[in-house]
């Protein structure tokens, strides 16, 4: 079957031209003149290729490129094109992900070679996967990300600490500069036995290590002597531990001399549960991209079950949350996901001492677990709102009156009626 390519670009000429070049190579050619009938495009059919113009009218290709990415959407290769882009702007493509730049007027060559190497990464290597990109808009991962940009450009040694599960690989990936080498090892034996060996082939790329807590004496030297030898190699070194290093230092598990290499740049990447107003923004885009691999029927989130995925803890973080999102895929007994689903799968991925599991009773039959559940709930935004009312029916989606109406429903007393009392 031929690749199929979507072009998208607001010249007539432009597309007409790239159409009749790639039809005659044998290619299925799309053609979008805006980033909306992209965006409608994109949604019916994942194209193999995309040709997406930068400066267009409405919504430029960067924004597009950026809402692809949230949505979970951004997984295949996508080369931009542009006539007046600068320098920075290739640069920001491809840190949100695009595969590469072409610049206008492309030449039939640079076209025919880019759009093959392209296709070809893409068969090997795109799937749908999760980026930082997808972790969210909210104040946390916002400044996670205004920090991983900070020190981006620079070449010296990363240390990021954070829980199992919370996505520091992303946050590794997010400092990788495209189309370079990337080198992560499933285990650190190869520090202890030739810590050297990877340098000469990965030069200016990455070496990723996803665990530093629990390495061996052996595998410490290793990673000291491969420290000597990075900047010599022009190779980057980011590390990731699940302890802060404080902590390893503290229970005698890592070299000191080691510690302070390691930590002298060193960011924080923050669990689920810190960022949980992220979550409908990370559950829609990891239900896409279960969707897209094939793993599971289409599937979409009530406004009940979200607000239930957002008030659980998630020990396992963005693990926990893909493997539930999964479940909940499968198992559902409709399209639409619904808080009696979520309910019924919680106990096996929420923490069995964080504060809703504490408040449930997951032995209690479905609809007395449900309302305990909403009554926790609901008890929860009013004291986070100050018992303000308006805030908390914005927060939870109700209307005043339905909100009163439940609460009532539930038993569940507000400051002057307690004062009443």
């Amino acid at each position: 079957m031929a690749n199929h390519i979507l072009v998208v670009d607001d010249e007539v000429g432009i597309r007409e031209l790239l159409f009749e070049i790639l039809n005659d190579e044998g290619y299925r050619v799309q053609l979008a003149a805006n980033a909306m009938e992209a965006r409608a495009m994109r949604q019916e059919e994942r194209p193999d290729l995309i040709l997406l113009d930068i400066w267009m009218p409405e919504m430029d290709g960067i924004t597009l490129l950026k809402e692809w990415g949230a949505a979970g959407q951004l997984n295949m290769p996508v080369v931009m094109m542009s006539g007046h882009a600068t320098v920075e702007t290739a640069v920001e493509a491809t840190r949100i992900g695009a595969f590469d730049f072409l610049e206008k007027p492309i030449t039939l060559p640079k076209l025919l070679a880019t759009v093959e190497r392209a296709l070809r990464k893409g068969e090997a290597e795109y799937r749908p996967e999760l980026t930082i990109h997808q972790l969210g808009r909210g104040p946390v991962i916002t400044d996670l990300r205004r920090r991983l940009d900070q020190v981006a450009n620079r070449n010296a040694p990363v240390l990021l600490v954070g829980e199992s599960g919370c996505g520091v690989e992303l946050a590794a990936h997010y400092l990788h500069q495209p189309n370079t080498p990337w080198y992560a090892p499933q285990d650190n034996v190869w520090l202890a036995e030739n810590p050297f060996e990877p340098l000469a082939e990965y030069q200016g790329g990455v070496i990723f290590i996803s665990e530093v807590n629990g390495m061996s004496r052996g595998e410490q030297r290793g990673l000291l002597q491969l420290l000597s030898k990075l900047e010599k190699h022009h190779v980057r070194l980011i590390c990731a531990s699940s302890k802060p290093i404080a902590a390893l230092i503290g229970q005698d598990l890592i070299d000191p001399e080691l510690a302070v290499r390691l930590s002298a740049l060193t960011l924080s990447v923050p669990p689920l549960r810190e960022h949980a107003d992220d979550i409908p923004e990370i559950a829609t885009a990891l239900l896409s991209k279960m969707t897209e691999a094939g793993e599971t029927p289409v599937r979409t989130l009530s406004s009940g079950a979200i607000n239930i995925l957002r008030q659980m803890d998630w020990p396992g973080n963005l693990s926990a949350l893909t493997n539930a999102l999964r479940t909940l895929a499968i198992t559902a007994a409709s399209t639409e996901i619904s808080p009696d689903d979520v309910i019924k799968i919680a106990s096996q991925f929420d923490s069995p001492t964080a504060p809703n599991a504490n408040r449930m009773e997951f032995d209690l039959p479905l609809r007395e677990a449900r309302d305990l559940f909403e009554k926790a709930y609901f008890e929860h935004h009013i004291r986070l709102e100050s018992g303000n009312m308006s805030r908390v029916a914005e927060r939870v989606g109700l209307e005043r009156t339905h909100l009163y109406r439940k609460l009532k429903q539930l038993g569940v007393k507000l400051a002057s009626q307690r004062g009443e009392e």
